[in-house]
């Protein structure tokens, strides 16, 4: 690491030095890295470090190079440098604490808690429903935590798949039936009445895991304004088969909204009464979004296919 980037990491955890680093991951698209950073004579022995470079387009893995998707990919990590500045303490559910963000020439560094040093260095390609609850848990806590605010400084509307920043996708979409109602799922799921802040990438590689079954969330560039239910059914399209996906559809439902009344204090049943009327709808929505811009995608399946025929034809009937 150069210095300037030296300065700012022992700067902000009082470090007398740093001992070495690894490479957690590339960024999406080539616009940087995070890395694991070991410190001596800090409190904590490890830092994570998001060291974003945003000079240039960069080369897109499935081709989508386009100044939409640069504008889209500049605006979300100042999303989630808003997000850490000013929301991220509001939150119930588990997340890294945020130790100091800079900018310069460039570049965005954001130093946070490392989560594995914290307990949560557990991560899961499969889960059980005891860790499927456990992130639904998350959600809802999350959810709880935003309700009825205003998403100042970040998305507008929260996910990035959200139908006005994909355009392009949506031009490439085949199937003639969804793309038509594109504007009608969208309209519908975002005029809902109970909004919150959502955070928009909730996907299962984006929890980390404990030993005693407790998870937190990472990865805030997409957060936003919108309906809770968003975030579930993406959730459980990135690590359930489709068969699940509809044997377990109840169960899921009320698993998050018995989470949800708890962590709102209050049984509010007009709230779940809505929300659980847009699940599917949700579903619908990123379905758009998936199979115009990557048809041949896993997650695309009979379950959503099914889903989202229902829910064309309940908004296309008059």
């Amino acid at each position: 690491m150069d210095e300037q980037l030296n300065s700012i990491i022992l700067n902000a955890t009082g470090a007398k030095a740093i001992l070495q680093q690894e490479i957690i991951q590339e960024l999406w698209s080539g616009y940087g890295k995070i890395l694991r950073v070991g410190l001596k004579g800090a409190t904590s022995n490890s830092v994570v470090v998001k060291h974003v470079q945003l000079t240039s387009k960069k080369q897109h893995p499935r081709g989508w190079n386009t100044d939409i998707g640069h504008n889209r990919k500049l605006k979300s990590y100042e999303v989630e440098t808003n997000w850490y500045q000013h929301y991220s303490r509001e939150s119930a559910a588990r997340l890294p604490h945020c130790l100091a963000i800079e900018t310069m020439d460039g570049q965005v560094v954001m130093i946070l808690e490392d989560l594995n040093e914290a307990g949560y260095h557990l991560r899961k390609t499969h889960v059980s429903w005891d860790e499927i609850s456990a992130c639904l848990k998350w959600l809802a806590q999350f959810h709880a935590s935003y309700l009825n605010q205003k998403p100042a400084g970040l998305w507008d509307t929260g996910t990035y798949w959200h139908l006005n920043t994909r355009p392009n996708e949506l031009e490439a979409l085949t199937d003639i039936p969804l793309k038509e109602a594109a504007h009608l799922i969208d309209k519908k799921l975002n005029s809902c009445i109970y909004k919150t802040f959502v955070h928009g990438d909730a996907k299962l590689a984006n929890f980390c895991f404990s030993e005693q079954g407790a998870v937190a969330g990472v990865d805030f560039q997409y957060v936003g304004g919108g309906c809770g239910m968003k975030d579930v059914a993406y959730f459980i399209g990135s690590c359930l088969h489709e068969d699940d996906c509809e044997q377990l559809e109840d169960q899921i439902l009320t698993t998050y909204f018995n989470y949800l009344h708890q962590a709102l204090g209050t049984k509010n049943d007009a709230l779940e009464e809505e929300w659980r009327s847009l699940y599917k709808v949700a579903w619908a929505d990123f379905h758009r979004f998936l199979k115009g811009w990557s048809p041949g995608h896993w997650k695309i399946n009979s379950y959503i296919e099914r889903v989202t025929k229902e829910v064309i034809q309940e908004l296309m009937t008059p």
